[in-house]
């Protein structure tokens, strides 16, 4: 198989997965493969020159994006769909302990957790704030 062939499949699986993903990181891979793809077909055997521009490429747009997608994210209206948890009530399902993360479940999805204080499955929680990937939970004791 020729290896530009093989660079737009990379690309077509990059793209593929940032459609899912929505983070912009795999669009500029993705794109770097496509540039990698362009090369081969102009120098087929130089794999270093496809390489060293897709990487290029990629890293160019990487740079190049990141005010503008400074900017989309830091506009008035946007909201971040993590951001809409704060508030929201859900159940331990992995006991959290001080200083060990633990899983809780939020509407349908599961999350990773931490907290102040011990909690143990089954407690129902309600998520105070958010990290970048983790959410912090206090034992919630309302009525719901």
């Amino acid at each position: 198989m020729a290896l530009w062939a093989i660079w737009l499949i990379i690309a077509g699986v990059l793209l593929i997965v940032e459609m899912m993903t929505l983070t912009f990181y795999l669009l500029w891979l993705g794109i770097g493969a496509i540039v990698a793809a362009v090369v081969a077909l102009i120098a087929p055997d130089a794999f270093v020159v496809q390489m060293l521009a897709g990487c290029a490429a990629a890293l160019v747009l990487t740079v190049f994006t990141k005010p503008l997608t400074r900017r989309f994210r830091a506009a008035r209206g946007f909201k971040d769909a993590v951001d809409d948890l704060v508030g929201k009530q859900g159940i331990v399902v992995e006991d959290i302990e001080q200083g060990k993360p633990g899983i809780v479940k939020i509407g349908g999805d599961m999350w990773s957790a931490v907290s102040n204080e011990s909690l143990q499955k089954g407690d129902s929680v309600i998520v105070v704030s958010r990290g970048s990937a983790v959410l912090e939970v206090n034992k919630w004791g309302g009525i719901s």
